[in-house]
């Protein structure tokens, strides 16, 4: 036997053998937690999709119908201006053909109202387009995805957070999105992000992939070109079932209170995947839009803090009531002026 061939010879000799032939084929590269190519932490492959996005100078208008009061100029997409009583709203002509995809958002919302301000803004993906509504600009009973900007609280009892408040809904159609407790009955998750009047863009990015939507937070304009560590996780919500061919729109409203809602750009990226790998007895499944996990919803009951804010939030309302409480008081006046002087007249015919 040659010197540098396999020496068996000795005991110590054997063992080696062994375990370099054992360790290679124990080692196995992508598991534990904290290897980067783990499922968990896998980045997938993502393509610039230029018929659905938004970018400056806005010349991608053709792929868009515009309606209400969005209009587009050279540096923004203003959804509404801080007016009252404003409704616009921007929608894809094309569909997303891919399942998965990421969407990223720069926007500003801004405005003179100090104190009381809104309504706030939707990012959408649903079935129908250009459908004009109560939530935030477009219809209610939505079939697909609704992500909401609110500004303005409409919360009662123990559904008090933050605004304003980012959150997420998937309707197959028949879940209803209830303004009065700002959506928390149905939503899938949300979180508070402080973007109205900041000096400069506040950006969302939302994925959607492998069934899982993921939403991230940046309040740094600067920071959307840089990387993913400046992103501030908002949610994650698992078990979401969003079809293909679904457009994209945004749309805004104001009613007593205003805002100026402007789009500085809206980036979609398609991520393939191999449709193959999806189940052929859950292609029927996965036509429906729906989610695991949501709050259940429960019967809309108009409380005081609730009847007392939407007064105080209208100008006209607090206007008819402040009428309404001066007849009555003159009313009351004039039934007790007549009360006493007809008894002051039953007293002098006493006299007689």
């Amino acid at each position: 036997m040659m010197v540098n061939d396999w020496n068996l010879t000795t005991p110590a000799s054997m063992l080696t053998q062994l375990l370099i032939l054992i360790i290679p084929l124990c080692y196995n590269p992508t598991q534990g937690s904290t290897n980067p190519t783990s499922e968990e932490n896998e980045q997938p492959k993502k393509y610039y999709e230029d018929n659905l996005s938004l970018t400056k100078p806005f010349q991608q208008e053709y792929a868009w119908d515009i309606s209400g009061s969005a209009m587009i100029t050279d540096r923004y997409i203003r959804l509404t201006p801080d007016q009252k009583s404003q409704q616009g709203s921007i929608w894809s002509k094309s569909v997303m053909r891919q399942p998965y995809w990421e969407v990223v958002v720069a926007f500003r919302v801004h405005g003179k109202g100090k104190t009381l301000y809104g309504d706030g803004f939707a990012l959408w993906y649903t079935q129908e387009r250009l459908t004009y509504g109560p939530v935030f600009g477009s219809k209610n009973g939505f079939k697909g995805l609704g992500m909401f900007f609110d500004t303005y609280s409409n919360h009662q009892g123990d559904h008090n957070h933050a605004h304003p408040f980012v959150s997420a809904m998937v309707s197959n159609g028949s879940l209803l999105y209830d303004h009065d407790s700002d959506g928390t009955h149905t939503q899938l998750d949300g979180c508070h992000m402080s973007f109205r009047n900041t000096e400069g863009e506040a950006a969302v990015k939302v994925r959607y992939f492998k069934d899982k939507i993921t939403v991230h937070t940046l309040m740094e304009v600067g920071a959307v070109q840089t990387g993913d560590e400046d992103w501030k996780l908002c949610f994650e919500s698992d078990g979401v079932i969003l079809p293909l061919n679904y457009y994209f729109g945004l749309s805004a409203v104001t009613g007593d209170l205003s805002d100026n809602h402007d789009i500085h750009a809206f980036k979609v990226f398609s991520i393939p995947y191999e449709v193959g790998q999806f189940k052929p007895d859950m292609a029927m499944l996965r036509a429906i839009p729906r989610a695991q996990k949501f709050d259940a919803p429960r019967k809309h009951v108009d409380g005081k803090s609730s009847m007392l804010s939407n007064t105080f939030r209208s100008p006209l309302k607090t206007f008819l009531i402040s009428v309404v409480v001066i007849i009555g008081a003159v009313f009351l006046i004039a039934v007790a002026y007549l009360f006493y002087k007809d008894r002051e007249e039953k007293k002098m015919k006493r006299f007689y």
